[in-house]
């Protein structure tokens, strides 16, 4: 596979955005995930991975590309290939965030690369982010965006792996559009393979919706943070390997490796690896 240095005028380029914690959103990110749902008081703090409801940017509709993202050329650079999808990403948790306050995210382009495979050409984007309150810095976070092309005619799906490690703990999830509808809402995304069928089968040759990424990441953190209550996420790394959709049921995985160290995973309906990550962690 072949790789080169594209839009090197990027690297670099830094935004700061800033939000607020509000107790409507965090209720309603609860409800979503179809978790027990206590009323949040000001100082309660965030379960972890659910800042990525925050921070994003409102978009004028005029604005909008076809797919429902923001049109290219802003802060992330105008990559001309049709498909674009969270790849995966690397988090250091510090302090948790806490309902109520004030936070600000400052990001910046930290790498750009093409690469060439059989599938045709692709570009990863990885975007740095530091999410801080009014004492500090809460999080580090490394952002991987991947650009790629429709797959080719003649070109075959590419094969994927079944996951072959036993898990010591499980939770199937039944994926359904009011999820992915309501999980696109709380985090303003407007891209249309999570919510429009139509788009989706015609535009992208999907077979289903796309469960989000995040989405599958989060619930993947949560299943290792519902194993006990004394658990507290120190470091979260995770890698997207292929889209999981609505029209199916999938499973979460998790196993400790070593103490305070966990392997999660996702396997779709054919036990096909979906995402991989690593888990730190310490009571």
């Amino acid at each position: 596979m072949n790789s080169e240095k594209p839009f090197s005028e990027w690297i670099g380029r830094s935004e700061t955005s800033m939000d607020f914690v509000d107790e409507s959103r965090v209720s309603k990110m609860y409800a979503t995930l179809n978790m027990p749902c206590p009323k949040p008081i000001h100082g309660q703090e965030l379960p972890s991975l659910w800042h990525w409801m925050f921070f994003a940017p409102a978009v004028p509709f005029a604005e909008l590309g076809y797919d429902g993202h923001p049109e290219r050329g802003g802060f992330l650079p105008p990559v001309d290939l049709p498909r674009r999808m969270w790849a995966g990403g690397r988090l250091d948790f510090y302090r948790h965030i806490k309902v109520g306050e004030e936070i600000r995210r400052v990001s910046s382009i930290k790498d750009i690369v093409s690469k060439k495979g059989r599938t045709g050409e692709m570009v990863f984007v990885t975007v740095a982010h530091q999410i801080l309150d009014d004492h500090g810095v809460l999080i580090n976070e490394e952002h991987d965006i991947v650009y790629r092309d429709l797959m080719p005619e003649g070109v075959s799906v590419p094969s994927y792996q079944t996951a072959e490690m036993s898990s010591d703990f499980s939770l199937e999830i039944f994926p359904n559009p009011v999820t992915l509808f309501r999980y696109s809402a709380l985090t303003f995304n407007g891209h249309r393979i999570h919510y429009d069928r139509k788009y989706c089968n015609e535009e992208e040759g999907y077979p289903g919706l796309v469960f989000h990424g995040p989405l599958t990441a989060t619930h993947l953190a949560q299943l290792l943070l519902s194993q006990s209550n004394d658990i507290k996420l120190t470091g979260f790394r995770f890698r997207a390997i292929k889209p999981l959709f609505d029209n199916h049921a999938f499973v979460m995985h998790g196993r400790e490796e070593t103490p305070g160290v966990y392997n999660l995973w996702a396997t779709d309906y054919l036990g096909h690896t979906a995402m991989e990550a690593q888990a730190t962690c310490e009571r």
